[in-house]
């Protein structure tokens, strides 16, 4: 007998080795373990708990919060600062003042982004937490649902059409087991899996018949299987750190990333000439280097980082609560972007409960024989019972509950969307086998060569086939879906059934089933339109019960194209059709997926909404994949979005929070940007002209400091409802057509106030201009004009977020919320009262005479309209502000 005690899983054992050498192994038994030896085993070989690549070390988060970009030329800065002002400054001149302001800066956004950071985490491991995949398991002799988590060595799992494996496992038992091993291996096709190996020459683990793997997902057919590795010892657990590669970054990610490094080149390319400008012009070529250093800490948007991970957050949190699970944060931004939904019909556009009005036989007449065949195949198939399969049984439990299962089941041929019908074998208490098998009626009649009627078989003539045709679109005209169900005598020797057995069948009647609108779905597709998302239906079910589903929800009916059409089409004429049609009908996985595909080709930013195992091709090819919370496990697995409740009005909530994460993180983006641009021209103005610098380095820092905590507060803006009502994309190009716009519009109001300060409030307080002045005077008119530059740009730089942050007129027909308006103005309170303080006085500042506030408020309003009419003809030409 094969050694199999060892702990490492060593699959070429596991695969040879016999199920009860495996169950002596870890002690269980074919009835499954009991709670105490589940605790035995789980300290033994661990948890069920992939943990490689998954938590990263707080230590790493700490890195990541505080050496950024931005954090490293502030720091940069601060070491340079230190070198200045303390290691090589005389001793009665050494200040560490402008050392603390940036390493203070340094510490406020590191630690805030660190916050931001755990919080991320923690919020989306409580979501992910909400989503609960399990397996069905034998313990202490029965099965039982339980969470993947908790599955140990040696436990009894069954599997069926959906699941995803739990753990690595040796088959004990199966029929027609297709499974899926892409995530694995990369093949796109399933591989057939048996309980006895047919061959020991391998060339990989995963080629093994007997085993199944973590990772993958079952296609078709039933099994039951031992587990024998879990968690970090699976083999998806051993090369998870190459399986858990980051994901392709989203547009919004190489977004933020394009314009990170786009203020970084443009702080590289001004730092340099600001210094080398004033370096010329004032003589003083280390005071330039330390304030070219200080206008790149201006230009620096340390608070990027925690701006955005705030907004994620929030909005994870916030859709949460709408019944929205967000397993990626990075996907908010991509579902707001949406402007095509693509949706299965069943139990989206429907009901998650279908009804079966008609048992019908081949003459239209109501027949319990076709209600009993039909409950024998949905009650004995082993694979996953779908809303039709329940429907089936309810309705025996009601009408025929006399009707006891005198029947043991011999065989079963599981369901597939190629064939899309499925078979079981019944042998009654004299020994005979029955073959009954239901599946679409196209289907049914191509493997019948039989029609029953009221007990008489007759051949199934193409007249015949007509007749039955005939009454399936009257039905169809209703809204009820049809399926067939046919039936063979005796049908192979026991134990060799197959598909070929699906052949020269009695057609005994059909099943009309009713699968109503959900009450709330018209609604929902009125406010997915009205918020610029174009709804198309992709289903595998035929078009005259489609056709009636959309006509009662409001979708044009009219539009709708078949499989066998597209799948005639050239590659332009089928990118045409979906854009075209809005109704796609009986459709295979694969066409779904192409579907998907070609929408984002065409330009569209596409989210598929299913929950069966035929959409998870099309759910990972979506730039959003949305499922709902019972959906089977390899949905739940591919998508990016979970719904709590399988309700597009809880979708079009989501979309919309979604935009307003997006159109928050733009405000600071686009506003900080073209405030650091226009600070830029006004620098370079006042640099060259005037005779002193036009703010100390420490001032700028201190500036800079406000400023950032001041939009801290935008996360918890509001968006205004017609920014919301339309899906939106990352566009890099309008940051820099921003910055060009209202950049200059705020150097214009600098400039203006270089001037008041310069030739008309400064030579009015001291009695003369800066050159008839002393040196004790002309020190004074320098703080005063520091100060009078300080707060014009607090208030001009502070306000602005306002009027940017609206297409409409700000403070009259579009309010801030609550918490930014009084932060902001916080902000421009303590800037306000700095010089009038000895904090002030030692940045170099003094109070500001009466006058001033007049000139003040003449240039803020000014500069509010000026920004007004710049923001309406910027809107004209891009349609859009942010």
């Amino acid at each position: 007998m094969t050694d199999i005690n060892k702990n490492k899983a060593d699959y070429t054992t596991f695969a040879n080795s016999s199920v009860s050498a495996i169950l002596d192994r870890f002690g269980g038994e074919l009835t499954g373990l009991s709670e105490t030896k589940v605790e035995q085993l789980r300290a033994q070989y661990g948890e069920n708990v992939i943990s490689h690549g998954k938590k990263t070390p707080f230590i790493v988060e700490f890195f990541k919060a505080y050496i950024t970009p931005f954090t490293l030329v502030l720091i940069a800065l601060g070491i340079i600062s230190f070198i200045t002002d303390y290691v090589i400054a005389a001793p009665e001149d050494r200040d560490l003042f402008g050392v603390t302001i940036i390493f203070t800066m340094v510490v406020v956004s590191g630690t805030m982004t660190l916050i931001q950071s755990v919080r991320s985490n923690q919020a989306a491991e409580k979501l992910k937490s909400l989503v609960k995949v399990t397996a069905n398991v034998k313990r202490d002799g029965q099965y039982n649902e339980i969470p993947m988590s908790e599955i140990v060595c040696g436990d009894i799992v069954k599997i069926s059409a959906g699941d995803m494996m739990p753990a690595d496992m040796r088959l004990i038992a199966c029929k027609d087991l297709f499974i899926s091993q892409s995530a694995l291996t990369g093949e796109s096709y399933p591989v057939e899996k048996r309980a006895t190996l047919t061959s020991d020459q391998v060339d990989s683990d995963t080629s093994y018949d007997t085993l199944v793997f973590m990772g993958s997902n079952v296609i078709s057919g039933t099994g039951e299987a031992v587990v024998v590795a879990v968690g970090n010892e699976t083999l998806f657990g051993q090369v998870a750190d190459d399986l858990s590669q980051a994901p392709a970054k989203t547009s919004f990610e190489i977004g933020i990333h394009k314009t990170s490094i786009l203020l970084i080149k443009f702080m590289a390319l001004m730092t340099p000439t600001v210094i080398v400008i004033n370096g010329f012009a004032k003589g003083d070529w280390m005071e330039a280097f330390l304030f070219g250093l200080s206008v790149a800490v201006g230009l620096t948007p340390e608070m990027l980082p925690m701006i955005v991970t705030t907004n994620l957050v929030k909005g994870a949190t916030k859709m949460s609560k709408e019944g929205t699970i967000i397993k990626n944060l990075n996907a908010i931004q991509n579902f707001g972007a949406i402007d095509v939904l693509c949706t299965d019909k069943t139990g989206t556009l429907t009901q998650d409960k279908i009804i079966l009005e008609y048992h019908l036989d081949c003459n239209g007449q109501e027949d319990q024989r076709v209600l009993k065949h039909a409950y024998l195949n949905s009650y004995y198939q082993t694979g996953l019972k779908n809303l039709l399969d329940v429907a089936i049984i309810t309705a025996k439990e009601a009408e025929l509950p006399e009707f006891s299962q005198q029947y043991q089941k011999v065989d079963e041929i599981p369901f597939d969307f190629d064939r899309r019908r499925m078979s079981v074998v019944v042998a009654d208490q004299d020994g005979k086998t029955q073959m009954i098998t239901k599946g679409a009626i196209e289907e049914m009649l191509a493997i019948s060569n039989y029609v029953d009627y009221q007990g008489h078989v007759m051949p199934l003539t193409e007249a015949e086939k007509e007749k039955v045709l005939a009454k399936v679109r009257e039905l169809n005209d209703d809204g009820l879906r049809v399926i067939g169900v046919a039936q063979k005598t005796n049908p192979s020797v026991v134990g060799e059934f197959s598909i070929a057995d699906e052949s020269d069948m009695v057609l005994i009647g059909y099943l009309a089933f009713l699968d109503p609108p959900k009450e709330t779905t018209k609604q929902a597709l009125e406010a997915l339109k009205h918020n610029g998302v174009d709804v198309k239906v992709l289903t595998g079910d035929n078009e005259l019960v489609t056709r009636s589903v959309c006509k009662q929800v409001g979708l044009d009916n009219e539009a709708i194209i078949l499989s066998e059409t597209l799948a005639a089409m050239s590659e332009r004429e089928f990118s045409e059709a979906v854009e075209r049609y809005h109704i796609f009908v009986k459709l295979n996985p694969q066409q779904k997926a192409k579907i998907i595909k070609t929408l984002k080709a065409n330009g569209h930013s596409v989210g598929f909404m299913g929950d069966g195992i035929n959409d998870a091709p099309a759910m990972k090819d979506a730039d959003v994949g949305i499922s709902v919370d019972t959906a089977v496990d390899i949905a739940k697995e591919s998508a990016d979005v979970i719904l709590l409740e399988k309700d597009l009005m809880v979708l079009e909530k989501g979309i919309v929070s979604g935009r307003e994460t997006f159109g928050n993180i733009m405000k600071y983006i686009k506003a900080t940007a073209s405030s650091n641009f226009g600070n830029m021209f006004s620098v370079l103005a006042a640099s060259t002209f005037l005779p002193f610098l036009p703010m100390l380095p420490l001032q700028i820092l201190f500036l800079n400091l406000i400023y950032d905590i001041s939009c801290v507060s935008i996360p918890w803006d509001q968006m205004d409802k017609a920014y919301l009502a339309q899906p939106k994309k990352w566009d890099a190009s309008s940051i820099g057509k921003f910055m060009v716009w209202f950049g200059p519009t705020s150097s214009i109001f600098d400039v203006t106030t270089y001037l008041l300060m310069y030739f008309v409030i400064c030579p009015a307080v001291l009695g003369g201009s800066y050159h008839s002045l002393n040196a004790s005077q002309q020190v004074i008119f320098i703080a005063l004009f520091h100060a009078g530059w300080f707060v014009e740009s607090l208030w001009s730089q502070t306000l602005v977020l306002h009027a940017l942050r609206t297409e409409k007129l700000p403070f009259i027909q579009s309010n801030a919320s609550f918490i930014m308006t009084t932060i902001t103005l916080v902000g421009i309170l303590v800037g306000t009262v700095l010089p009038f303080t000895a904090f002030g006085q030692n940045l170099g500042l003094v109070g500001l005479p009466a006058d001033y506030w007049l000139w003040l408020a003449i240039t803020i309003l000014a500069y509010l309209m000026l920004v007004t009419v710049v923001k309406h003809f910027y809107i004209k030409r891009y349609k859009a502000l942010l």
